[in-house]
């Protein structure tokens, strides 16, 4: 029987998690479950449950391990969250999930979303001249040997640089 793990993000070492339960034989890892958030009311002096949808911005952290997870592990990756249309469909895949899952934009949109998801990402494909799934896949992972340390780092350094330039010019 297949096994997949549904993993929340919060843990202080995912590539050590993540390479433990694939060598305890997990069929493929689901990043990342979005986990219910109650708030406080202080004036009704109540706890509301509360559980937004995602958006775009939702996929970063769950596309940056799987990139990272890419050819690491032998179980399948799964993205869900921040699944908006066909271009978050290709940043999953370019980052390297063999599966993408959507909810919050079914929610909003319907189940007929489902096939316009589609039909964007064949048309992006088509645009960059992509014929097949397989081509895209996993094409932007982290390639295996690399010092993840150093490339973390490395993309750290390169975002306060793009961030900086971008706070000088507004200047």
């Amino acid at each position: 029987m297949p096994v997949a793990i549904k993993l929340g993000p919060h843990f202080s070492s995912m590539g050590e998690v993540a390479l433990r339960l694939d060598e305890a034989g997990a069929d493929a890892l689901v990043l990342f479950n979005r986990l219910l958030q109650p708030d406080i009311d202080a004036e009704s002096l109540s706890v509301e449950p509360a559980l937004g949808l995602s958006s775009p911005v939702d996929g970063l952290a769950p596309r940056t391990w799987i990139a990272l997870l890419r050819g690491r592990i032998r179980g399948a990756l799964a993205g869900t969250g921040g699944v908006e249309d066909g271009g978050d469909l290709a940043k999953y895949l370019l980052a390297g999930a063999d599966v993408v899952m959507s909810a919050s934009a079914l929610l909003r949109h319907g189940p007929a979303h489902a096939a316009t998801l589609l039909e964007q990402l064949e048309s992006w494909m088509a645009r960059k001249g992509f014929a097949a799934v397989g081509d895209i896949r996993g094409l932007l992972a982290v390639p295996p040997g690399t010092d993840e340390e150093a490339y973390e780092r490395a993309g750290y350094v390169n975002a306060l640089r793009a961030a900086n330039v971008g706070a000088y010019t507004a200047w």
